[in-house]
């Protein structure tokens, strides 16, 4: 399994993805779901992965190609984001078409945001199918694979005039409660974050399993929860409530 999540902000981009394909009870394997894509100085990429690893390792290895042997189509040639997520999405089209066995899925699907100058900061979410969406003014994010049990925190804190630093904070307590809730996600747990206009992708960062900046987030979050829920109001209000329904 995989969680990967995207934020755009008025400061710019974050990106956090696990690294964890195949958590057994005898074989724990990673792979790195983020893939970053730098070339002069117009332009900057990052790409998250979810799904059949031969279908993302065969979609990245095409961009590569693509961009060592100067195809007229590649990520140094396009002219938007949207460009990149409409070129990613027929790559992965063909990849799954390349890879498909009756009874095994080889869906795939990305995560594609960077910089190209002349434009803002954006990312796109590209479907298996070759459809990509963005983000918008009431959801400044988006996920690929286990996206669920991280989807709240996002829901309550993230809004676009944000520091990439809280966003950033954000998508990792978004990755820390995916993990305590599915094992099969996991570290090493990659964070990149692109300064809008910056057109540098410098500031990237790899937790390990060892990590003790892991192991002080789930800490600190577990602690801060239980002391906000015990101060939530009792649950003697609801049958006075009921009471009060009951006689009208």
């Amino acid at each position: 399994m995989t969680y990967c999540v995207a934020v755009t902000t008025e400061k710019g981009l974050v990106f956090v993805s696990d690294s964890r394909t195949n958590a057994g009870i005898d074989n724990v394997s990673t792979y790195s779901k983020m893939h970053r894509f730098e070339s002069g100085s117009d332009r900057r990429f990052v790409l998250l992965s979810a799904g059949n690893l031969a279908t993302t390792q065969g979609v990245v290895q095409q961009l590569n190609k693509d961009i060592e042997q100067y195809a007229p189509l590649n990520l140094m040639t396009l002219a938007g984001i949207s460009d990149a997520a409409e070129y990613i999405g027929n790559i992965n089209v063909r990849q799954e078409e390349k890879h498909t066995t009756s009874g095994v899925n080889y869906e795939a699907s990305f995560i594609i945001g960077g910089q190209i100058a002349g434009s803002s900061s954006e990312i796109y979410l590209v479907y298996p199918q070759g459809n990509y969406i963005t983000t918008s003014a009431y959801t400044p994010y988006l996920q690929i694979g286990e996206g669920k049990y991280g989807k709240t925190i996002m829901d309550r804190i993230l809004t676009p005039d944000l520091s990439l630093e809280t966003a950033a904070l954000c998508a990792m307590i978004s990755m820390d409660s995916t993990m305590n809730s599915n094992m099969t996600v996991g570290p090493p747990i990659e964070v990149s974050m692109y300064p809008a206009d910056s057109f540098s992708l410098d500031r990237y960062y790899c937790f390990d399993e060892h990590s003790e900046y892991l192991r002080e987030l789930r800490r600190s979050w577990d602690r801060n929860l239980k002391e906000a829920f015990n101060r939530m109001p009792p649950i003697a209000w609801a049958t006075n409530w009921d009471e009060q329904q009951n006689t009208q």
